[in-house]
């Protein structure tokens, strides 16, 4: 192992790169046989310790803590903000029992930042104890505090509490408005219903009193919320708004990707594609977007010779960027494509094909009628496959007829454990009737009858469908 000199070994602390493992030791060994007390030495030393990937440094940066002269609340800090978020909530949750420190107001952003990176229900009832701990000493009120306790319950799923800490707020920054935002974009359960409460919110925004400007960071949010309730006018109002108010899109590779993605989803393909190539730098999430757009649209070609772009500007593609390549080849019916970039994934891009990979690849081949060649797929892929699978292909099975097929895919689904974190939900309806329509179709009541008892058995709810439409007011009303 190679030294530094002895004088080289601090001014390494201030670099912006990870420093190597044993130059850490040395310049904390140089700490100790030097005496120096100083905090902000050995915050930094701290900072690389948890940076370092080993387990074993990050235990140092917590000994320096424990053992330093004084209890450092500015160490202490340091020590939440640069661990990992379990590791962050469990340090709070030591200290704050003991009753040594007295906590500030970057304390309680740090462990809820921590809080909101690490997604459970023990998380959040956790950092509700935190914000009643906060208001009892008197932090709430700080700007910051305020707006990471909103990340953190938006994060969480807690929409509702995101929103009174919102409400509550008698003076709001532009970050905290993204936040609000974003935090009902985020939201998978009641996505409609959310996404049109941020549209409403950024409306709000533009005209609160205090003067607070829409940036990047809100615009990409709100185009994200057009996109998923497929509001190409509110979309459109958006770009022009953004064209007026802040900058060309072109030259902003975020809101350039967002407005690829909004008018792709929203059904305006053409204009997707303009923007595009408008665009003076693509990512590739950019690249993305614009595969997936013109997969929805049935472009299936188009889509395969952006693989050869993008290879031709040096982005490299990623798992997204091959899930909506496989759903074009699955909408254009490009059986033979799909499969020589499937084989392709691994050998000419490093990718490895994940579960949803094989997915595209047992619909590409059901939807083709090659139902025993997606059989064998599922069978001899790698990972255990799931539900979505196996119901994909019995979806197939229902499109071409084939009984038998469906008999064997339709008691592997009913074989299948539901997953442990929703054992509490009711079974679903789903795979039954779609057994029972296949029987159905063959003209085979008697086994109709059998799949209809056996629901009745297992107190299967059979769900209602649902449908939109848009009224004359331009609302999406639920039927």
């Amino acid at each position: 192992m190679h030294s530094l000199p002895r004088f080289s070994r601090l001014p390494l602390l201030n670099l912006r790169k990870p420093i190597a493992s044993h130059h850490i030791k040395q310049i904390h060994a140089k700490l100790i046989i030097t005496a120096l007390k100083e905090p902000s030495y050995f915050a930094k030393l701290i900072e690389n310790y948890c940076f370092s990937p080993s387990s074993l440094n990050t235990q140092y940066a917590h000994l320096i803590f424990k053992h330093f002269e004084t209890q450092s609340l500015f160490l202490f800090n340091t020590l939440l903000r640069c661990s990992k978020p379990k590791d962050s909530i469990h340090t709070f949750s030591n200290w704050v029992s003991k009753g040594h420190l007295v906590f500030d107001d970057f304390t309680f952003i740090f462990v809820l930042g921590a809080c909101a990176r690490s997604l459970s229900l023990s998380t959040l009832w956790f950092g509700r104890q935190i914000h009643v701990k906060a208001l009892k000493l008197g932090v709430v009120s700080n700007l910051l505090v305020k707006t990471t306790l909103i990340h953190f319950y938006a994060n969480n799923k807690n929409i509702f509490s995101a929103r009174k800490v919102f409400d509550e707020m008698t003076e709001r920054s532009s970050v905290t408005w993204n936040a609000m935002i974003k935090g009902y974009c985020s939201q998978r359960g009641r996505a409609k219903e959310c996404c049109r409460e941020a549209l409403m919110l950024f409306r709000d925004m533009l005209n609160d009193v205090s003067g607070v400007n829409p940036n990047d960071s809100t615009m990409v949010c709100v185009l994200s919320a057009c996109s998923q309730l497929g509001e190409l006018y509110g979309g459109a109002c958006v770009h022009g708004f953004i064209e007026k108010s802040i900058f060309g899109p072109e030259h902003d590779v975020f809101i350039g990707t967002g407005l690829v993605d909004m008018y792709a989803k929203c059904g305006n393909i053409d204009s997707a594609l303009c923007i595009f190539k408008l665009m003076s730098f693509k990512n590739v999430l950019t690249w993305t977007a614009m595969g997936t757009g013109l997969a929805i649209h049935g472009r299936g070609k188009e889509a395969l010779e952006l693989l050869d772009a993008m290879e031709d500007y040096d982005i490299k593609p990623n798992p997204v960027t091959f899930t909506s390549l496989f759903s074009a080849c699955c909408h254009a019916g490009l059986v033979e494509e799909g499969l020589h970039l499937f084989h392709n994934m691994r050998s000419r891009f490093g990718l490895k094909p994940q579960i949803q990979h094989y997915g595209c690849i047992v619909d590409l081949l059901g939807k083709a009628g090659h139902l025993n060649e997606a059989y064998d797929v599922i069978i001899e892929m790698p990972m255990k496959p799931d539900a979505i699978l196996w119901r994909s292909l019995l979806s197939a099975c229902n499109v071409h007829g084939d009984v038998a097929m469906a008999e064997r895919v339709g008691n592997i689904l009913f074989r299948l454990e539901p997953p442990k974190s929703s054992a509490h939900m009711p079974l679903t309806s789903e795979d039954y009737v779609a057994l029972s329509n296949i029987y159905a179709s063959a003209g085979r009541w008697q086994q109709v009858e059998m799949v209809r008892k056996k629901m009745k058995l297992k107190r299967v709810e059979n769900k209602p469908g649902r449908s939109f439409i848009r009224n004359i007011n331009n609302h999406l009303d639920g039927l």
